[in-house]
């Protein structure tokens, strides 16, 4: 099977927030789409080992929420390859209560949703979401996974319904142990500087290993 024929299909980039007993939590989703207009629902697939995910059933709200090309790629990189269990997505995130729900200030539209119904899957939960109030947030062009890969050079988490094993490119020197970003660039650093941050998840320079 070419697995390649998958990357055919289009994607966008999202978050998908939700409460935790009054805590808000999210998570990075690709997969989304409107279902239905009247009434308007839109559909997410959250993986089932996701914390967000177990929060979406015990509230049975989320909001699903569109992020921009300008946004800062590091809350990508925090919402996507950290897990809400024993992180606070939302602390280096500035955020409103909108809908009812958690929405960073640094998405272009959002959409709160309860939830109607669902699909399970062997590893993913497919959430119907009816659509309680939403709203364009800014101007911009809501980011593709075409361009988060293309032009972010962002990586694909290991819980995400799109993700398909790398291999590791063979000039990387360095390699973060958070969400797996190689550092090919022109310098090979025998060292990392102590301000080295990762330009997907934000973590710094403790979190890399030299690769072999």
């Amino acid at each position: 099977m070419d697995t390649k024929a998958l990357y055919q299909l289009s994607y966008g980039v999202y978050l998908c927030t939700t409460w935790d007993e009054g805590r808000p939590v999210g998570c990075v989703a690709n997969s989304a789409m409107q279902i239905t207009s009247d009434p308007a629902t839109v559909a997410v697939s959250l993986n089932r080992v996701n914390h967000t995910h177990a929060c979406v059933e015990d509230t049975g709200r989320f909001a699903l929420c569109v992020m921009g090309e300008k946004c800062d790629p590091r809350i990508i990189g925090t919402f996507g390859f950290r897990s809400s269990r024993d992180f606070d997505k939302f602390a280096g995130t500035p955020y409103a209560v909108r809908g009812k729900m958690p929405v960073p200030d640094d998405c272009v539209s959002w959409f709160s949703c309860k939830v109607v119904g669902k699909l399970e899957t062997s590893t993913h939960t497919v959430f119907l979401g009816e659509i309680q109030s939403c709203e364009m947030l800014r101007g911009g062009t809501p980011m593709t996974y075409a361009y988060y890969h293309k032009v972010l050079k962002g990586k694909t988490s290991v819980n995400a319904p799109t993700y398909v094993a790398e291999e590791p490119k063979s000039s990387a020197k360095w390699r973060c142990k958070v969400c797996g970003y190689l550092y090919d660039g022109e310098t090979p650093f025998e060292e990392l500087p102590d301000d080295w941050v990762c330009p997907i998840c934000g973590v710094g320079k403790s979190e890399f290993e030299q690769t072999e």
